[in-house]
């Protein structure tokens, strides 16, 4: 059972403020230098922060998390910052080194330790039956107060979405969500394949014996690093968008006390706009809530439980792991018994796969993003993706209605 602990409201933060209004007059610190991990949590961040400065953002296009290796001008950034607003190591788990080494001075901000956060536990095996496995928000969902745990969790999944800190940089080739979302299907023993560029051309015999443990969430072979039972793609709930606003304005009013007004008038005003958004979305989808669809890899299931879709598995629970023979046969056997009219690719994927398990039928194949590769980054970014997001959901869906 859920159970919230009380998250910091705008109204709340301000008659923090308030009794600080001395700290704000007399104030003159520069406003702080802010680096946020991907363009989603950026767009927040800088909502929050129009109109007093701009975050600045590492992943900028087609990069995934799962996969992501920092550059020397990202490094001079995280050295500089003040605030980092990331995920956390369930998705990012590339920037657990840099935080520790560049950024020990500055204040880290993650999102899946935000008071108020609505968390999902990973799911196992990739096919599923009807709507979305939790039926609803409120019921059966893990909140921030419910993973007390959180930490040692983390060290079950963390690395699920990348690799890039599992002791051996050369395994970069995800991705929450957690960004995370694995079964880790193809590796069983990550050292005898620490380079997923070749991961498609592993032997019958290997794929076979990573089939064994398709639906397994266990990674013992990854001892020492503690993966988290929750899928870190947390941004894709509105509900938990606005959470976020609020706590990244209460972490900004704090570091930056004479711009605390203008931070607290943009959260208030972005609680409006991403409720609005919310509701345009479930009126935009309830036409095709119960039309069946597979995804590329399990990204997408806070979406699906805000606005009661009907997903019937995912291709991979991570993309940075080739599904084995049993995965695909078993999607191929859900493709054809549940009526599925829609499989999604990604765009920071090969789309290989998608194809092949729709050659051959009456299937339709359409792109979803959860991170918003083409779009422009800035405060209109995340309003941009829900609504992409949904218009490609509805576009693939209602054809078959």
């Amino acid at each position: 059972m859920a159970r919230v602990r009380g998250a910091l409201s705008i109204g709340g933060l301000a008659g923090v403020l308030l009794a600080g209004t001395a700290l704000v007059q007399t104030a003159s610190a520069e406003v702080p230098s802010v680096v946020v991990s991907i363009k989603p949590i950026h767009s927040l961040v800088a909502g929050v922060m129009e109109g007093v400065g701009e975050p600045y953002l590492l992943l900028e296009g087609n990069e995934s998390p799962h996969a992501y290796s920092m550059v020397p001008s990202e490094a001079a950034r995280l050295n500089d910052a003040d605030l980092v607003f990331w995920v956390g190591e369930g998705l990012e788990a590339f920037l657990v080194r840099p935080l520790g080494a560049l950024a020990g001075d500055a204040r880290q901000i993650e999102a899946l330790e935000m008071p108020g956060i609505t968390l999902l536990p990973i799911r196992e095996g990739g096919v599923w039956e009807g709507h979305s496995d939790h039926g609803g928000h409120g019921e059966d969902h893990a909140d921030h107060d419910d993973h007390g745990d959180h930490d040692e969790d983390h060290d079950e999944h963390a690395d699920h979405e990348g690799h890039d800190d599992h002791d051996h940089d050369e395994h970069t080739d995800h991705d929450d969500h957690g960004d995370h979302d694995e079964d880790h299907d193809d590796h069983e023993d990550h050292d005898d394949h620490a380079d997923h560029d070749g991961h498609e051309d592993h032997d019958d015999d290997h794929a076979d014996h990573e089939d064994d443990h398709d639906d397994h969430s266990e990674h013992d072979d990854h001892a020492g690093h503690d993966h988290g039972d929750w899928d870190p793609h947390v941004w894709l709930d509105p509900a938990n968008a606005a959470i976020m606003v609020d706590e990244i304005a209460e972490v900004l009013a704090e570091a930056d006390p004479a711009n605390a007004d203008q931070y607290i008038a943009n959260a208030a005003s972005m609680h409006d706009e991403l409720e609005q958004l919310s509701a345009e979305i479930a009126e935009r989808l309830a036409p095709v809530s119960d039309h069946a669809f597979i995804v590329f890899h399990d990204a997408y299931q806070y979406f699906e439980n805000r606005f009661s879709l009907s997903p019937a598995g995912s291709i991979t629970l991570s993309p940075d792991i080739q599904p084995g023979a049993q995965r695909l046969i078993a999607l191929q056997e859900r493709l054809d018994e549940a009526d599925v009219v829609c499989l999604f690719s990604e765009p920071q994927f090969e789309p290989r796969l998608v194809a092949t398990l729709a050659e051959g039928r009456d299937v339709r194949v359409a792109e979803l993003d959860p991170l918003g590769a083409a779009i422009p980054e800035g405060p209109d970014a995340y309003r941009m993706l829900l609504a992409g997001m949904a218009d490609a959901i509805v576009d693939c869906l209602a054809q078959s209605s």
